[in-house]
């Protein structure tokens, strides 16, 4: 048994689960996965954004233990810095901090209205304007990190702010969100990483359905 747990919750629903567990798999830190059932009602609430996600992910090392998406990050880039989670630019670095900060803080809409579902699919999905305007956001964020630092991921070479925003990539794929090409592609990339293939092979066995998330609404 490795010395490190991580503590997530539904693969299917969870982005912050998803987050912490692309970090810690980017890193190259060996991990045992303790999973909180969905009916959980502590773990339920998160899922459905009636509280903060405070639960889960939870990295647990050498009996330090850190509980927040961000310092996680933080974490294990000083534990792994040739994972380069973080990149060594100071630049770079800063710039990533800021982006990761924004979609660990921000996007409440997009999160309440798109929320992640691995197992189902929305064709023609209407998108309302308050969540649009956090697409908007988004897709700008990723056009400008890709064009500055060339691709194929956010900062050139796989980083934080990819793992910060694979849930997204995810809820673009589930709600048939209408992108450009070079959008596209990027997401492509990112939902054809060896990890996010594991995660969602393991999402798609599920059994646990909450029906607030699964109504065609």
């Amino acid at each position: 048994m490795a010395n490190t747990t991580l503590t997530i919750s539904s693969k299917n629903y969870s982005s912050w689960s998803l987050r912490g567990w692309l970090l810690a798999r980017f890193s190259g830190l060996p991990f045992d996965e303790i999973v909180m059932p969905i009916d959980d009602p502590a773990a339920r609430a998160e899922l459905l954004l009636l509280s903060p996600s405070i639960l889960v992910p939870c990295l647990v090392h050498d009996g330090i233990k850190v509980w927040d998406t961000l310092a996680i990050a933080e974490y294990l880039n000083e534990l792994r810095p040739e994972a380069a989670l973080l990149s060594k630019d100071i630049r770079a670095r800063a710039h990533c901090r800021s982006i990761c900060g924004e979609m660990h803080s921000g996007f409440g809409s997009l999160r309440s209205a798109l929320p992640m579902n691995l197992k189902a699919h929305f064709p023609g999905f209407k998108v309302w304007a308050r969540a649009q305007s956090d697409i908007d956001r988004i897709v700008a964020i990723w056009s400008d990190c890709l064009k500055q630092y060339g691709g194929p991921f956010l900062f050139g070479e796989r980083s934080a702010a990819d793992a910060m925003y694979a849930p997204v990539v995810t809820r673009f794929v589930t709600y048939d969100v209408k992108l450009d090409p070079e959008i596209v592609e990027y997401g492509q990339r990112i939902m054809a990483l060896p990890e996010m293939q594991a995660w969602i092979a393991d999402a798609q066995q599920e059994v646990e359905e909450i029906d607030e998330l699964d109504v065609e609404f």
